[in-house]
């Protein structure tokens, strides 16, 4: 009998980490945090991050409809509504993922959220 491995696909892959893993039909995202507004308002950034994860969904063969779980990381929880603000606009309504947020000492001051993100394969 011989046991066949699933294959794993990375995405995006340097020498630390992959942005994007696959493996069966689940695929995990890196925690993403802003590139381009990096300094900028917690609505910026979570604007900016949401955007790549579209972006790195698509990539995988998914979108946002898929996302199971997401954790997103605020640098300070009193701008948890300002992340909302974006947040609430980019969710699909009828699709929501199972969520927790929480407040964390990020990887530099000028990041203000990181979002780590976990769903299935496919489109809706």
């Amino acid at each position: 009998m011989t046991i066949q491995a699933t294959p794993i696909q990375r995405f995006e892959s340097g020498p630390r980490m992959s942005q994007a893993v696959t493996y069966g039909d689940m695929v995990f995202l890196a925690g993403q945090v802003a590139g381009t507004v990096v300094g900028a308002g917690v609505t910026a950034q979570t604007q900016e991050i949401l955007g790549e994860i579209d972006r790195l969904l698509a990539a995988a063969g998914t979108d946002k409809s898929r996302i199971l779980t997401t954790t997103i990381y605020l640098a300070d929880i009193a701008t948890f509504a300002e992340m909302n603000a974006a947040w609430d606009a980019w969710v699909p309504q009828d699709n929501p993922p199972a969520r927790a947020t929480v407040e964390a000492k990020l990887a530099a001051p000028e990041y203000r959220v990181e979002i780590v993100v976990v769903a299935a394969k496919g489109q809706a």
